[in-house]
């Protein structure tokens, strides 16, 4: 979605609220296709004294795996973002959006925005304890009979002496 900032960059004081829905649901992320809902982002895009500000919120639920123990799972997430927009840019910096023509790719921008906000590590609970690296139990439901002494592989020679 390419919204027109024109007159935003013209007009100190101009103001444009907007309230949409992004369908990501072809996206891949995380070996599978997630996005369930499609993105709800609403925000506003305002020139405060010739800065352009633009502020979003975006809200959606994803179909996830735990990391650990391999639990199918779905989790709402809402975040916030706010970006600085300008015509062109000299420098390299990430700091500021750079808006083309006068025109911004909404769709891109909160794309890559979530894309960096989402978490590396997703868990069913934040003391989930995983499967058992031996027999493949959930520990979360019950316990295994497995053998839970490891010795390192580099020190077994060491236990021969001892014994």
């Amino acid at each position: 979605m390419r919204m027109d900032c024109q007159s935003l960059f013209d007009v100190i004081g101009e103001k444009k609220a907007f309230d949409l829905s992004l369908d990501f649901g072809e996206e891949e992320l995380y070996g599978r296709f997630p996005f369930v809902t499609p993105v709800e982002v609403n925000g506003e895009i305002e020139n405060r004294a010739g800065v352009v500000k633009l502020v979003f919120h975006v809200k959606f639920r994803l179909s996830l795996c735990c990391d650990r123990c391999l639990k199918e799972l779905e989790r709402d997430f809402s975040y916030s973002f706010a970006h600085t927009l300008v015509r062109s840019q000299n420098t390299d910096s990430d700091e500021y959006v750079v808006c083309e023509d006068g025109f911004l790719d909404l769709r891109e921008l909160t794309r890559t925005d979530l894309l960096l906000e989402l978490p590396v590590k997703i868990l069913c609970s934040p003391d989930c304890k995983g499967l058992c690296p031996h027999c493949g139990i959930d520990l979360n439901v019950g316990s295994c009979e497995c053998e839970k002494k490891e010795i390192d592989p580099r020190l077994a020679s060491l236990s021969q002496l001892l014994s």
